[in-house]
């Protein structure tokens, strides 16, 4: 079960290679916070047993020995003060915090920096300024960890005055670019990248040298962080200098980290090939493993067998010699991890074998009180036991990974042991325990929000692997046989927490925080929760001041996937108009027909569908009762579930809109001649502010945002909606602005929420081919523009039929007493009634997200 977030790998080895800049001697990159050598400071240690008290304790944290470093920190803290020696009492209290940090002491971590910056405010005469930016670095670098990422953005801007003060200039880029990160980490994504690009420039000036291949490989990550392109080219200018220069103990953590860059992008044969030099560059034995680790993963992802065998029997030969260490354990732990995740781990290695490894990783653990490892190794070797059917000895192993867990606190280990242990009760028949297992589970996933379960950079998931399965088999459990009014209640709970988890993991951070319960803002709304289980399709019907209503269709998931995926084919004016009926009904009866027959809708006029998985590409609007279209007879909105602004009556005769568009081919995008005059016919209908080809820019949008007190912001142009971040974009006439520089740009229109945006409309844009997930996108943007309800295509249409439509649009909208959902239905309807573009093709690509009053 491996957990994969981008994100938190980066945040953490980010600030962990950026300490290098604060070093004169190099050392290789690894994930935790390197140490200053006493030379860096001048200072001079009076008593021999302190001084190796304090280079033991250095040797021992680069090692990954974080216990023993802790114990040896200590010792020379106390000596230090007998001592009297305020500087190097204060350096070794730094030092224990950045241990204590490494093993989730968070408390303990807290006292010792505490203590560290008492001493140095109170000492007489004063530090000096070096000694003051080491310290606040550790604990700026304490508060992002434990979630104070505004202090620790403070922290370090203090840590760079006093860099500059001295004259050190990496380690004031350090300090911004630890910046940069915090930066991202509370959304200002476009100052995050503009500060990233600045530091760019000034290491591009640099004399060539060690540090300055440190810093552009600390760089590379942080740029790497935001998705920015130009991580791989900084990464690799990084690479040439320290061949350049011969800087042969930077070339392996270099070439690892451009292989992970070149994996993430898909790119196996690049990455294999990074790996394969970086182990030939390796200078000492971690180096090796990480290179082999990173190969071998690449290579069980691409089942590549022949080769992944040969490589694992050199991994599981050198695990089992390496002294034990932080890094020795985790490499052992992410080694079983990975192969845990193939359907038959037997055909690389025995399982006997690997839960030997685990069973000597679980001793060694303990032998260096590394208790997350304890617990992340045990979760493993339970796992191992339950693929040979030993239940009984796969669930001790696997709560005694979460009793441990518990005591840490760790909700990253709870998650997943938790879970592991519901799974089993629920193989063993054990309903409730199962329940309550997985609720825990849950509890967990949900305190971690936007670090999603990648607090440990060690250990590494994937959101699809191990976070959605442990929703959806508890709505599973809770929706079996004949479900009372509470377990509807928690399942429909869940799929809102399963869609919030979504958009974190998308925008790899926690980015709703406000809800509100949908179905009691409109009486006259029904909203309705498909939910995909493996075997069954469930729909949940709410309405304001009434049970729940609950429908199942059994049928299995591929089936579902299938019929929806041939829905969406038919789409199109040159398909079989029969077939897209037939399948468009079929899907119209597993949702709408069974509440229809009990006449649970006779009231409603619109309904809103919290979509889950496949169901969200797919143009509701367009399903067929046989006779009528659904729009047709209701207004169609979307939601990501409870997460709404506070409704606000919206003056529909006192609109004002921004209306921006590119009609003209642009950096590689084909012309849109029908935007001018859609552009153009809105801004008649409404007062607006038009932005047309080269006046619509990214700082002209910004501008007039912030200037303007717009209620609608109408932006035709190419944008595409992906279930990656860094492919969810807007074109503007300068470039492309993404889904992160997009939304903090639009959230500059007021900070008062009762100015905030009413309506976004983005009415020329696509989902990413081939993408189940693309929607993400769409739902991602919507939440975080901060408009009330956005409006969006998911794919593009023709000119002319987005013209027609979105100028109707707006003259219904603009009629006293009518929604933003009624105002694009009756658009639609014209469409179907009154023009050539009655086909869905043309007028179903418009959905409604979020507030639909």
């Amino acid at each position: 079960m491996i957990f994969s977030i981008k994100h938190n790998r980066c945040l953490y080895i980010c600030l962990s290679i950026v300490s290098l800049c604060l070093a004169v001697t190099i050392t290789p990159a690894k994930p935790s916070v390197l140490m200053q050598t006493n030379s860096t400071f001048n200072v001079s240690l009076s008593n021999s047993q302190s001084t190796n008290g304090l280079e033991q304790g250095r040797n021992l944290y680069q090692s990954g020995r974080f216990a023993e470093a802790v114990i040896a920190w200590q010792r020379a803290a106390n000596n230090y003060h007998t001592q009297g020696d305020r500087t190097n009492e204060a350096l070794s209290l730094s030092y224990l915090s950045l241990a204590q940090q490494e093993l989730n002491q968070w408390e303990a971590a807290r006292q010792s920096i505490e203590k560290s910056v008492k001493i140095l405010q109170t000492a007489k005469p004063s530090f000096n300024a070096i000694i003051w930016a080491q310290i606040l670095n550790t604990q700026a670098n304490l508060e992002l960890s434990t979630g104070q990422t505004e202090t620790a953005l403070e922290i370090w801007q203090q840590a760079q005055k006093y860099y500059e003060q001295v004259g050190d200039n990496m380690g004031s880029l350090g300090s911004q670019i630890n910046q940069a990160q915090a930066l991202q980490t509370l959304g200002f994504y476009r100052r995050s990248k503009q500060h990233l690009e600045m530091l760019t420039q000034k290491l591009a000036v640099m004399p060539d040298s060690e540090i300055k291949v440190s810093g552009l490989r600390s760089l590379g990550l942080a740029l790497d962080a935001i998705d920015d392109s130009k991580s791989q080219q900084v990464l690799e200018q990084s690479l040439a200098i320290a061949n350049k220069i011969k800087a042969k103990t930077q070339l392996s953590s270099i070439l690892v980290i451009l292989g992970k860059v070149a994996s993430d992008s898909q790119d196996s044969e690049a990455a294999l090939k990074y790996f394969k030099d970086a182990q030939t560059t390796a200078t000492n034995p971690n180096e090796l493993l990480q290179a082999r680790l990173a190969t071998f993963k690449v290579l069980v992802d691409y089942d590549k067998l022949e080769a992944e065998t040969s490589l694992a029997l050199q991994l599981q030969q050198q695990l089992l010699e390496l002294p034990p260490s932080h890094s020795s354990l985790y490499a052992a732990i992410n080694f079983v991890a990975t192969l845990n995740r193939l359907e038959k781990p037997e055909r690389v290695l025995p399982i006997p074998e690997l839960a030997n490894l685990m069973s000597v990783t679980v001793k060694s653990a303990q032998q260096i009180q590394d208790a997350p490892a304890q617990a992340y190794a045990l979760h493993q070797w339970g796992q191992l036991y339950h693929r040979t059917n030993q239940l009984t000895k796969a669930k001790e192993l696997a709560q005694k990974s979460l009793n441990i867990a518990r005591q840490l606190q760790a909700d990253d280990i709870i998650a997943q042991s938790a879970w592991q242990v519901g799974r089993l009760y629920k193989q063993q028949g054990d309903h409730p325990e199962a329940i309550r297992a997985y609720t825990e589970a849950i509890k967990s996933l949900k305190a971690l929000r936007g670090d999603m379960v990648a607090v440990n950079p060690d250990v590494q998931f994937s959101f699809r692997e191990s976070v959605e399965p442990v929703y959806r088999e508890l709505v599973g459990l809770l929706l079996d046989e004949k479900p009372t009014q509470p377990a509807l209640m928690q399942a429909r709970e869940l799929i809102e927490s399963l869609q919030i988890a979504e958009l974190d993991n998308f925008f790899r951070e926690a980015c709703l925080d406000k809800a509100q319960q949908i179905d009691n803002i409109d009486p006259t709304a029904t909203v309705i929760y498909p939910i995909i289980l493996s075997d069954r399709l469930a729909v949940i019907l709410s309405q304001a001041g009434q049970p729940l209503r609950y429908y199942v269709t059994h049928k299995s998931q591929t089936d579902i996937e299938q019929t929806l995926d041939n829905f969406l084919i038919t789409i199109n004016p040159v398909s079989d108009s029969q077939e897209q009926s037939r399948l468009s009904q079929q899907i119209y009866d597993w949702l709408i027909s069974p509440p229809e027959q009990e006449q649970a809708l006779k009231n409603t006029k619109t309904l809103v569908f919290v979509l889950d998985g496949k169901l969200r590409n797919i143009p509701i609007a367009a399903l067929f009762d046989g006779q009528q279209y659904l729009i047709e007879k209701y207004a169609v909105a979307l939601s990501p579930g409870l997460q709404l602004m506070a409704v606000q009556s919206f003056q529909q005769t006192k609109i004002k809109a921004i209306v921006a568009g590119i009609s003209e081919s642009r950096n590689g995008f084909s012309a849109l001649p029908g935007v001018e005059l859609e552009v153009k016919q809105i801004s008649q209908t409404l007062p607006s502010s038009m932005l047309l080809n080269q006046k619509f820019t990214n700082q002209s949008l910004a501008d007039r945002v912030k200037s303007s007190r717009a209620d609608v912001i109408h932006l035709a142009t190419h944008g595409q909606f992906s279930s990656r971040l860094e492919e969810t974009f807007l074109l503007t006439w300068n470039g492309q602005v993404n889904v992160q520089e997009l939304s903090e740009l639009l959230k500059n229109h007021s900070e008062d929420s009762s100015q905030a945006i009413e309506l976004l409309v983005l009415s020329a844009c696509d989902t990413a081919a081939g993408d189940d997930r693309a929607v993400l996108g769409l739902a991602g943007l919507a939440i975080k523009s901060g408009a009330r309800s956005t409006i969006a295509t998911l794919w593009p249409v023709k000119d002319k039929a987005a013209e027609i439509l979105m100028t109707r649009f707006y003259d219904y909208l603009r009629q006293p007493k009518i929604t933003k959902a009624e105002a694009l239905r009756q658009a639609q309807i014209n469409l179907i009634r009154q023009t050539d573009f009655y086909n869905p093709f043309f007028w179903s690509a418009f959905v409604l997200v979020g507030n639909w009053l």
